[in-house]
């Protein structure tokens, strides 16, 4: 059996990555990635692991059985160079480190830290105890939190939040949401409900036809001023430029983005959006690192090796 990795967050767990597969199996790494070379590679291989497979990696690769995603989004999957026979398939072990994100991101904005940071490095102490223009900050004791997707990064981060004495509620695509204690769950028809109740309106949903563009100016606009924004799901669910207008024009209070509308190459050099968010001063923005933590990969390198295991199991058979 013949792997292919093009993922570079797999390659510091390789001892146990390979450890974990058949005995004799031959594992080519491509990282950094480098299409030209992984669709050479793929002519005789069984498995790709990667984020990224394209039309032309799948029309290389005839023997090809799982294209495995070292994550939870198979977005950038394209299918259509695929056989019927051949598995995609994906593995989570982020929603701890995702969930340590929200709750931190929005901390820092509800309390505007990044903004009292800013400040003291120019000599002013910017809070109430000096400036009476500056209101007192809210916790997060009683913060309405509202979950657009209630999955496993929703669950866990909510499970924290509750901690905090926050309450909170959740739109899903099916209107279905465990017993976590929510005051209220519904379908993602009542995503305009969910912002009036939200202080703080946490994104993880997945991205598809449906959801795309979920988040536009009306849904913003009922969040309201001291609203704050936190994507953790993928960027084009929330419309960009009504949210660049929200932040802008101060028509939310901030928010924190760390999945974006548009990505760097393999160098990592590139600008995440058309709009100048990097100008904002009420924006955390992050480089789509939210899950990205040792925890998170040992428990993804060893589903993606388990599964490989069972691939090889099912062919001898």
């Amino acid at each position: 059996m013949k792997i292919v990795v093009g993922d570079r967050n797999v390659l510091p767990h390789r001892e146990q990555f390979e450890a974990g597969l058949p005995v004799g199996t031959e594992v080519v790494w491509c990282v950094p990635f480098d299409e030209s070379r992984v669709v050479e590679e793929l002519a005789d291989a069984d498995v790709y692991v990667g984020g990224k497979f394209s039309a032309a990696m799948g029309a290389a690769a005839p023997r090809l059985r799982m294209v495995h995603v070292a994550g939870a989004g198979t977005d950038n999957v394209d299918r259509s160079g695929l056989g019927r026979d051949v598995q995609v398939c994906n593995t989570f072990h982020h929603e701890q480190s995702i969930a340590e994100y929200v709750v931190s991101a929005t901390v820092m904005l509800r309390r505007q830290f990044l903004q009292q940071d800013r400040a003291l490095r120019s000599g002013v102490f910017a809070t109430s105890v000096y400036d009476p223009r500056i209101a007192q900050p809210l916790s997060l004791s009683g913060a309405r939190i509202g979950f657009v997707g209630f999955g496993h990064i929703g669950r866990r981060t909510w499970q924290l939040f509750r901690t905090y004495g926050a309450v909170g509620a959740a739109v899903t695509g099916s209107g279905h949401a465990p017993d976590e204690g929510l005051e209220w769950h519904s379908t993602t028809d009542d995503l305009g409900k969910l912002a009036d109740f939200a202080d703080v309106l946490v994104v993880s949903a997945p991205l598809n036809e449906h959801t795309r563009g979920m988040i536009g100016a009306d849904e913003l606009g009922r969040l309201g001023t001291d609203g704050v924004l936190v994507n953790v799901g993928r960027g084009p669910l929330v419309q960009e430029q009504p949210l660049f207008d929200a932040l802008s024009r101060k028509r939310i209070a901030a928010a924190a983005i760390d999945v974006w509308y548009r990505y760097p190459g393999p160098d990592g050099l590139g600008e995440p959006s058309s709009l100048p968010f990097r100008d904002l001063d009420n924006v955390l923005m992050t480089p789509h690192s939210s899950g990205v933590t040792h925890h998170t990969f040992v428990g993804r390198v060893g589903d993606i090796a388990s599964n490989i295991d069972a691939l090889a199991a099912s062919i001898r058979r």
